[in-house]
């Protein structure tokens, strides 16, 4: 008996799970269009057409739901329909590094089965059901051997986009159907992949393409590129290979720390003195607080590393950039955009170390309150990289000064997708006045700028960081350790008094 029962609680369990599931699944349109208009029409507009009022300030556009053309789903290459649960995934988990925010923790699971209903209608796709699904056959283990033969392949079908190493660097100019500039995906920065970079939704990738861009199915029968299902699993194994955890922006890790080297500090971007330097990685966002707004951001992420000696300090900036912007060069200029700028990095220190927790406007200073541009510039096919130097009391403030006057001195290397930047400036100038001057032990706020001249970025069309903070790091040194032991010695003095005294309180106590 006791087992029957058991039995029936268990079927009944399975016959709840499975009625919810499905209800969850069950959709109503006319519910769905209720959360639409108050959640989804700012972006994606009235008609579903991508035309909201905040369309034109998004980077990559809103979807336009009203031609079907859906890029992240699991339904075959050549079936427009795409899986309900693939819109269900895109409403809960949003699409990293775009405008498309996760509501999973906003809406309810049946609002956003009620949207999917209602986002189909706008293609008419509430009355159509897919024909086919990916074929996934038998995954593929990743292994060093699969990552191989997976690398082999790359090369072979998706360098010439994604890059030889996968940053997307690649060698042609790439735009989507409708005109709007893309980048190919850097690969090494998996945590901007739309659909993740789990080697299952990379398979699904290479399967499916991305509709509506460049990136091709390659199970498509017809392409000269096409690959079996088993190298499209040593692709997928290849590509989740090449994340690059070390370049993860921390939110707890804001400050850049320097240690203290002995001599002349690094001077150039291959010094072995550099793979000791503590890395601090921070995201970069477009300016968009001034006049000359900028929202179409190519670069997201800088990677920061400091050391410092007696008279001077460097610093080395690193950042992922697809393109070397060299204008006047004609392979430059190809895959730019038509007002290509040069490449260009700055430093930003405010001109003295300020008291509490009050600092200069992060956006260049302001006046009264101004700050020190340290810059980078990539150069012409004409002219050589160049150093420049700025006070700074606001973006359209900027008051040029000699760099070699200053003592600041720059070295760049582009290599493989990748931008590296060494900076040198003396630790104390000839005007503390106009010039921080660079003491050990103090909390120094700095911040960054960045922009790609391939993406038309110059002047105020940057992206850029708030305020962190840099330390010069104390040179190991015994005076704190004596520091240290006499307070020891003090405490212990103190409390061996003490004890001496609560001993004798009682035995005086007595006698009397």
């Amino acid at each position: 008996a006791v087992r029957f029962i058991g039995l029936v609680v268990a079927i009944t369990s399975i016959a709840l799970a499975l009625a919810v599931s499905a209800y969850a699944q069950s959709g109503d349109p006319d519910r769905g269009e209720v959360v639409y208009l108050k959640r989804c029409v700012g972006c994606h507009g009235d008609e579903g057409d991508g035309l909201g009022p905040g369309a034109e300030r998004l980077n990559p556009p809103p979807r336009d739901f009203t031609i079907g053309d859906y890029k992240y789903r699991t339904t075959g290459f050549d079936d427009i329909v795409p899986n309900d649960s693939d819109i269900y995934r895109m409403i809960k988990d949003g699409m990293p590094g775009t405008a498309m925010a996760s509501w999973g923790d906003v809406l309810s699971e049946q609002q956003m089965w009620d949207l999917v209903e209602y986002i189909k209608v706008f293609a008419g796709f509430d009355e159509e059901e897919p024909s086919e699904q990916v074929d996934y056959g038998t995954r593929v283990a990743s292994s060093q051997e699969s990552i191989e033969i997976g690398r082999k392949v790359f090369a072979d079908t998706c360098a010439e986009c994604h890059g030889e190493i996968g940053k997307g660097d690649g060698v042609k100019k790439l735009k989507d159907d409708n005109g709007a500039r893309t980048w190919p995906r850097n690969l090494t920065k998996p945590w901007t992949f739309r659909a993740s970079n789990d080697p299952r939704d990379i398979f699904t990738r290479v399967t499916v393409g991305i509709p509506g861009t460049q990136m091709p199915s390659f199970a498509n029968p017809q392409s000269k590129k096409k690959l079996d299902i088993d190298q499209r699993w040593h692709v997928a194994n290849y590509v989740a290979s090449l994340a690059q955890t070390g370049k993860v922006v921390r939110p707890e890790n804001t400050v850049v720390k320097a240690n203290k080297v002995a001599g002349d500090v690094p001077n150039s971007t291959d010094d072995v003195r550099w793979l000791e330097a503590e890395a601090a990685t921070f995201f970069l966002v477009p300016q968009i607080v001034a006049r000359g707004r900028f929202f179409t951001p190519s670069n997201d992420t800088l990677t920061v590393r400091a050391l410092y000696g007696d008279e001077e300090m460097a610093i080395l900036l690193e950042w992922d950039d697809r393109t070397k912007s060299i204008p006047g060069d004609p392979n430059a200029e190809k895959i730019a955009d038509s007002n290509m700028a040069e490449d260009a990095v700055a430093v930003q220190l405010p001109h003295v170390i300020p008291e509490g927790t009050q600092k200069p406007y992060f956006g260049m200073g302001e006046v009264g309150s101004p700050v020190n541009l340290l810059g980078w510039r990539s150069g012409t096919k004409g002219q050589p990289e160049s150093a420049w130097f700025a006070d700074g009391r606001g973006f359209d403030a900027l008051e040029h000064r000699d760099a070699a006057v200053v003592g600041l001195k720059v070295m760049g290397v582009y290599e493989k997708g990748t931008w590296r930047v060494v900076m040198t400036r003396p630790r104390s100038t000839g005007d503390p006045d106009l010039d921080l001057q660079l003491e050990e032990g103090k909390f120094i706020p700095i911040a960054f700028s960045v922009w790609d001249g391939s993406n038309g970025e110059r002047d105020t069309k940057h992206t850029m960081t708030t305020w962190y903070w840099l330390l010069l790091k104390p040179s190991g040194s015994a005076r704190p350790f004596v520091a240290a032991l006499i307070v020891l010695l003090l405490v212990a003095s103190a409390e061996f008094w003490w004890w001496r005294s609560a001993t004798r309180r009682p035995t005086e106590g007595t006698a009397s």
